[in-house]
């Protein structure tokens, strides 16, 4: 359950941030968009510690490095939102976060529990 849980959350989050990410900086809706967006990084911390918890015994290591990614890429997505919301270039953070995107959601399949 808590699996599906986590992937529930990253897949509704990379959404929620596009969507930010895409919106204009000045609209309303867009805080309220980035707001929820922080509620599901949390949601996917508090969802990848548990796993982490519970199968990092297997190999402590790779589940060590897929919770170091999963965090760079929940701060390259909030820095992406935060550069852009201010009017500065967020480019560079929204290549990091996709980058960081792949690697994390790449050694998660990789693992025991992935596919």
């Amino acid at each position: 359950m808590t699996t599906h849980f986590h992937i529930f959350t990253w897949v509704v989050g990379i959404i929620l941030f596009f969507v930010a990410y895409f919106m204009p900086a000045d609209a309303k809706a867009q805080k309220i968009v980035h707001m929820i967006t922080r509620l599901f990084y949390v949601l996917i911390v508090i969802s990848g510690a548990l796993l982490f918890f519970k199968f990092s015994a297997h190999d402590p290591a790779q589940y060590g490095v897929k919770f170091l990614l999963g965090l760079l890429t929940i701060g390259m997505a909030e820095m992406a939102l935060v550069r852009k919301k201010k009017g500065k270039p967020s480019t560079m953070f929204l290549i990091l976060f996709i980058v960081f995107l792949v690697l994390t959601v790449g050694m998660g399949i990789h693992l025991p529990i992935g596919w």
